[in-house]
C-alpha cells in the first residue's frame, strides 16, 4: 500500500524548453519517464517504473477532464489537456499534455506517449478557476463515475456557453501563449 503524499501548496516548475515525457501500458502503468519527468515529479526513475501514472494525481484535478483523456485515448485519439499534477514532496506543477495511443503494426493500441509542456500563467488564469468549478460541481456526486460523468458535461455545457469545441477551446489558450 503506497501512502499518498498531501499537497503542499508549493509550485515547481521546469524550463519552456523542457519536455516531461512518459509512456505507459494499457492499464497506465509507466513503462518509461525521462530525466525532466523525474527531476519535476521529485521521484527516482526505479519509484515510477511499473507504477500507475496516476501516483502523479493531484486532487485539485477534475475527474471529468481525465474521463475525457480516457474516452478519447481508447478510442484511439490524442488529447492535449492542461493539468495540474502532484510531485512525490506534495509540490505541485502544471503542464500542457498532448497524450496519444501508441499502435502496433497492427493498429491495435498497445500503451500510451505523453509529452508535456510548461503552459503559460495567463492559460493557467483561465484554467484553474474553472477546474476549480468543475471540481465543486463533481464534489456533489457520490460515486466516481458520477462524478468524472457530470465533471465532463459540466466542461461541455461551459464550452457550449462560449461556442467552442473542447479542442478549439484549448488550443485558443494556447494560441495566446505563443503570441
Amino acid at each position: 500500500m503506497t501512502t499518498r503524499t498531501t499537497p503542499s501548496g508549493v509550485e515547481r516548475t521546469f524550463g519552456r524548453d523542457e519536455i516531461i515525457v512518459t509512456k505507459t501500458d494499457l492499464q497506465g502503468r509507466i513503462t518509461y519517464a525521462n530525466e525532466v519527468f523525474c527531476r519535476v515529479s521529485a521521484f527516482e526513475e526505479a519509484e515510477v517504473l511499473g507504477k500507475p501514472h496516476n501516483i502523479i494525481r493531484h486532487p485539485g484535478m477534475p475527474a471529468g477532464v481525465f474521463k475525457l483523456l480516457w474516452d478519447r485515448l481508447q478510442a484511439g485519439q490524442e488529447l492535449f489537456a492542461y493539468v495540474v499534477n502532484m510531485a512525490g514532496d506534495g509540490g505541485h506543477y502544471w503542464v500542457f499534455a498532448h497524450v496519444t495511443p501508441t499502435f502496433d503494426a497492427r493498429g491495435s493500441i498497445i500503451g500510451y506517449h505523453s509529452n508535456r509542456r510548461l503552459p503559460s500563467r495567463s492559460a493557467l488564469n483561465v484554467i484553474e478557476p474553472l477546474y476549480r468549478e468543475i471540481r465543486s460541481h463533481e464534489a456533489s456526486f457520490g460515486r466516481a463515475t458520477e462524478a468524472s460523468a457530470a465533471g465532463l458535461a459540466f466542461l461541455h455545457e461551459r464550452l457550449e456557453q462560449v461556442g467552442m469545441t473542447y479542442d478549439e477551446w484549448v488550443w485558443s489558450l494556447a494560441t495566446e501563449v505563443a503570441a
